[in-house]
């Protein structure tokens, strides 16, 4: 079976307020990638094949911004705007991982470590 989309990002764009020590996505500049994605999308005419939504918590906000995308399951974690055009590229149009961005192992280590702080 085969979903509406051919990709979906998720842009976390959670926002926790000003004082939380956990952070957010949205302080991290979450809409701004969303907004770089969506251009992209409509630069490429790949609007109704690909969609980039903005999502609530993904739960991982201390390294983020985050950014999802499905089918593949790809994770990018700490990223900015700048990023961006290079996931596009790689992981939207050619079915890449960007590996120098991509959350792995070590990420979630590191994370899981600063977690316990």
């Amino acid at each position: 079976m085969k979903g509406k989309y051919d990709k979906h990002i998720f842009i976390c764009t959670n926002d926790r307020g000003p004082d939380n020590p956990r952070g957010d996505c949205v302080r991290c500049g979450g809409l701004d990638i969303r907004m770089r994605f969506v251009h992209l999308i409509n630069k490429y005419g790949l609007r109704g094949k690909v969609r980039a939504n903005k999502s609530g918590c993904l739960d991982v906000c201390e390294i983020g911004p985050v950014v999802v995308i499905y089918p593949q399951n790809i994770w990018y974690t700490g990223i900015t705007v700048k990023n961006v055009d290079e996931i596009f590229e790689k992981s939207i149009i050619n079915d890449e991982v960007v590996d120098h961005l991509v959350s792995d192992e070590k990420t979630w280590i590191s994370f899981e470590d600063l977690r316990k702080k």
